[in-house]
């Protein structure tokens, strides 16, 4: 395979346990009070709202079942995936990834062996199609910090919290106190590879126009609660953030870090 660029080397307290913990209290949550038109009581809502929040607050994560997506949906995008990757490399090359389609192929070497780092995702949500037979996804709980490996469930989807959305509600904390954080973060997350067995997955990403500027909702600040972070401008923010994966820079990939008012 050849050198690995030390860029892409994990620090040590990041690298990946191959024996990580299996999760079992991911929330599941059941979608049919809203995707089944023939549900009228609006408690059964209600309680589905506080369940999505709780399950944003606690995890930043969670599965949902009956999504109204046909299973032969899935499983002809799944078949089209495979096709594509079965394809000899000089043609999937034609689709290479790069600054200019950052969404095309990725042929890269460091990621062959490592999988996708840690990282949290930039925009508002991502729906994820876990492989179902695989696996490989790790979650950071918010509870311990400790790294879970979350365990694929049949027919279901992962929606994840993401940057947009600690931001637009970073005025609202969770917790007591001193122990006040922000309630809906961005959790981080990442990707182990299987030594023995191809991976699939298919991640849909929730991101605003370009023209969009993200910033604290006003509803949720005032002079007790001030604004946490400073607008930033979306369309600029993810160029730069793509721009980061294909170059080596001199400086840390832009974050919502960034912006955060001390």
């Amino acid at each position: 395979m050849g050198e690995v660029d030390t860029a892409f080397i994990q620090d040590p307290e990041h690298m990946p346990n191959l024996s990580p913990i299996q999760v079992e209290g991911m929330p599941i949550i059941d979608l049919s009070p809203i995707t089944n038109h023939t549900v009228s009581d609006p408690s059964a809502i209600e309680s589905l709202v506080k369940d999505i929040g709780s399950a944003c607050k606690e995890w930043g994560f969670f599965q949902v079942t009956n999504h109204g997506v046909p299973l032969s949906v899935r499983q002809r995008i799944e078949e089209a995936s495979r096709l594509f990757f079965a394809q000899s490399l000089e043609e999937k090359r034609k689709y290479i990834r790069d600054e200019i389609s950052p969404t095309g192929y990725h042929d890269r070497p460091h990621q062959k062996p490592l999988g996708l780092g840690r990282h949290t995702d930039a925009g508002a949500l991502t729906v994820l199609a876990q492989d179902e037979v695989v696996g490989g996804l790790e979650v950071k709980r918010k509870a311990d910090q400790e790294w879970v490996g979350v365990k694929p469930t049949p027919n279901t989807y992962i929606i994840n919290v993401g940057d947009i959305i600690q931001v637009i509600l970073s005025g609202v904390v969770y917790g007591a106190g001193l122990e006040q954080y922000g309630a809906y973060e961005s959790v981080e997350h990442r990707v182990i590879v299987n030594s023995e067995k191809e991976r699939f997955s298919i991640p849909f990403f929730f991101h605003p126009a370009h023209y969009t500027v993200v910033k604290p909702l006003e509803e949720l600040t005032n002079e007790k609660n001030p604004p946490k972070y400073r607008p930033y401008k979306w369309g600029k923010f993810i160029v730069r953030r793509r721009a980061g994966n294909f170059q080596k820079l001199n400086v840390e990939n832009i974050q919502i870090s960034h912006y955060k008012i001390a």
